[in-house]
């Protein structure tokens, strides 16, 4: 069986300098000549899955195919790469110390003293290993959260030397990713920080083998050189991270510092071919050259931290390019939508997005949204909260059912068009309850869905609790909202739509999870197209 090969990728100096970009950005470039790359995440908290998180903590709870809740980073990864992520590719030191905890009391250990080295080391090598063990990839790139130094950190980098010294030089490596920030009183460009940084790895029996520094200006020849010097590393492995004006261009700036030659001829693999990223470079080029710029309102209650909505924006970007557009996302905050204020807010949008979330915070802002983009014929697109807001209102004010609500906001509901799923009812555990990862959706023809997919069956990944109450369907359908998606096995509503709207459809799952750069996705391309067709004709 082949040697799979491990590079790590560990952050100094300080937190969010964007190593899950890096990581990605790499694994693009070993994709693009001809190696099965992989990433992973370890993650140094101790929730279980970042499921429980709230988006102001921690961003986006992203979610995979095989029902996974994982860091955001895991959409830069799929993003990038066109290849899903699973269960394997993120794992916590909550998740660890479980499965650890699990095992001493089932007696696996022998009585054994239960200790952080070896046993929470060995979980952790374990895991490093699974993905490469299971002989898919050349490559597996495990990106370390947090940074070096943090206590929480210490047994992931000590798993790490432990690793390096098991498989051997050529068979792993360590890019550390630091700072290098600029003074203005000074003038210049310090690289302290950056040693200090190596150092603290250094005395954790680690040392880098590639240097990638992020900074806001050039890195002189001089610089690079004082930094191979002092950090033990050779001048060509010093790498250059200058801001860029889109993650997307990462890869290319990665490509001309020659970062991936540099992990290549580091793990003794040969160059191939050069990447391949004739695709990526249409769509960065289609993405930079817009011919038109539209206006699409991103009405959410976690507006003010852009994390929140990652895959969202990302999709965007992505819709925009494939349709020769920019598109410019105006966020709204739902808490503070008013009958009085929604023409303000809502003035000069070509589209309304309304955004997935949970609890009863600002609902009745996207409820007031939704009956503004269904009377004005404005473009709509609700994603799982968003889609259950659209059956409300309607629910309210076409069907005058007065007071119909969601169980989850009110469980006294004269009229509950949203309610819990009956299989949940039994459960009070919040962590993982939830319907998640790929589901079926069979896409009645004739519809706006069908037009959209052109296909009878789909494949879409949720992360909700509470389902349209099918008891209300005739209803709705009579008056004029369709249920155009259904899960063939359980016959729950995915998908509800207006046919007498120029563009009006709702989803109970979350589409912006499977939008990537190859791959735009097909609602949102769609949703985006409806929005231009607005705008020319206004």
């Amino acid at each position: 069986m082949k040697q799979t090969k491990y590079i790590f990728v560990t952050g100094g100096v300080t937190s969010s300098l964007g190593k899950g970009i890096i990581a990605a950005s790499l694994a693009k470039l070993l994709q693009a000549r001809g190696y099965n790359t992989t990433i992973q995440k370890f993650d140094p908290y101790i929730n279980v899955d970042p499921g429980t998180l709230n988006p102001y903590e921690h961003g986006e709870c992203y979610v995979t195919n095989d029902g996974a809740e994982t860091d955001l980073d895991l959409g830069h990864y799929e993003r990038f790469l066109n290849k899903p992520t699973s269960q394997a590719n993120n794992v916590t030191t909550g998740r660890v110390y479980l499965s650890v905890i699990e095992k001493e009391r089932r007696g696996e250990f022998l009585g054994k003293t239960v200790q952080v080295i070896p046993h929470i080391t060995n979980e952790i090598k374990e895991r490093m290993q699974l993905l490469g063990k299971s002989g898919d990839y050349d490559i597996v790139i495990t990106e370390i959260g947090g940074t070096v130094g943090d206590i929480e950190s210490l047994p992931y980098i000590e798993s790490v030397r432990q690793m390096l010294w098991d498989l051997g030089e050529e068979n792993a490596i360590v890019i550390h990713l630091t700072l290098v920030p600029y003074l203005s009183a000074a003038g210049e460009l310090k690289t302290k920080p950056t040693q200090h940084s190596v150092k603290t790895l250094m005395e954790s029996g680690i040392k880098a083998d590639i240097l990638v520094c992020r900074t806001e200006h050039e890195l002189s020849g001089e610089i690079k050189q004082k930094l191979a010097a002092f950090c033990n590393v050779k001048s060509e492995a010093v790498i250059q991270s200058i801001d860029a004006d889109t993650i997307y261009d990462v890869p290319n700036l990665m490509l001309e510092e020659g970062l991936d030659r540099v992990a290549l001829k580091k793990l003794n693999l040969p160059e191939k071919s050069l990447p391949d990223l004739k695709s990526w470079n249409d769509f960065l080029h289609r993405f930079k050259n817009p011919k038109q710029t539209v206006n699409i309102g991103l009405v959410g209650k976690y507006v003010e931290l852009q994390d929140s909505y990652k895959s969202i924006l990302e999709s965007f970007v992505h819709a925009g390019a494939e349709n020769n557009v920019k598109v410019n996302v105006v966020s709204i905050h739902s808490e503070y939508i008013t009958p009085n204020n929604i023409n303000d807010k809502f003035k000069g949008l070509d589209g309304v997005l309304v955004a997935p979330g949970f609890g009863s915070r600002g609902i009745e802002g996207k409820v007031l949204a939704v009956k503004y983009v269904r009377e004005n014929k404005l473009p709509f697109l609700g994603i799982c909260l968003g889609m259950q807001m659209a059956v409300i209102e309607f629910a309210r004010n076409v069907l005058n059912m007065q007071n119909a609500n969601s169980t989850e906001m009110n469980d006294s509901t004269p009229y509950p068009v949203i309610t819990f799923m009956e299989e949940q009812k039994t459960i009070t555990d919040k962590g993982g309850t939830m319907r998640l990862g790929g589901w079926d959706c069979a896409i009645k023809s004739n519809t706006k869905a069908f037009e959209i997919y052109q296909s009878e069956l789909i494949n879409e990944r949720h992360r909700h609790r509470y389902e349209f109450n099918s008891n209300y369907l005739e209803d709705f359908e009579k008056a004029g909202m369709i249920a155009s998606g259904y899960n063939p096995e359980t016959n729950l509503v995915e998908i509800v739509e207006i046919p007498s709207h120029p563009f009006f459809v709702a989803a109970q799952y979350h589409p912006e999870y499977k939008s990537t750069v190859a791959n735009p996705h097909p609602l949102f391309v769609h949703f985006v197209k409806a929005a231009m067709n607005k705008k020319l004709n206004n």
